[in-house]
């Protein structure tokens, strides 16, 4: 079962009702489900290397607290606010404009500097951070309990 986007995540309060959380594929969800996208997004920052080392570490820090109170819909978006820091800043790393495709669909050139700009050097800090909570054991117990119970 993937992520349910027939909820009416504007008036639901997923830390009450928990239940109703589906962990869903890569990032889905992540800008919906309250109340951990009002306490998680305004540290999301990519802009730079320092900028994003800051945001991921706050971040962190959540996936942590959520992670002392057992609260696996919690660490799951921190996880995915991690994810999303790696592939949005890989994205403007890759296509200064942020567009991948051009209007007929086709997928444009990378920039000459994809590999070491310093959107590219935001992504690698943030994908560390991302594959450290991943791989957290108490996380990966949680996630397969939660997928087994609820989908």
């Amino acid at each position: 079962m993937g992520f349910d986007y027939s909820l009416n995540y504007e008036k639901l309060d997923l830390r009450e009702e928990p239940h109703l959380y589906r962990v869903g594929k890569g990032e889905q969800g992540v800008l919906l489900v309250e109340p951990y996208k009002t306490e998680i997004l305004p540290h999301w920052r990519f802009k730079t290397e320092e900028v994003a080392r800051g945001s991921l570490e706050k971040i962190y820090a959540l996936f942590l607290s959520y992670k002392a109170q057992d609260d696996f819909v919690g660490m799951d978006l921190a996880r995915k606010f991690l994810q999303m820091g790696y592939t949005r800043a890989r994205r403007y790393a890759n296509h200064r404009s942020g567009k991948k495709y051009d209007q007929n669909g086709r997928i444009l050139p990378q920039e000459p500097d994809a590999l070491d700009s310093e959107k590219a050097r935001a992504a690698r800090v943030f994908y560390e951070k991302y594959v450290q909570a991943r791989e957290d054991e108490h996380y990966k117990r949680r996630r397969k309990e939660w997928v087994g119970r609820y989908g």
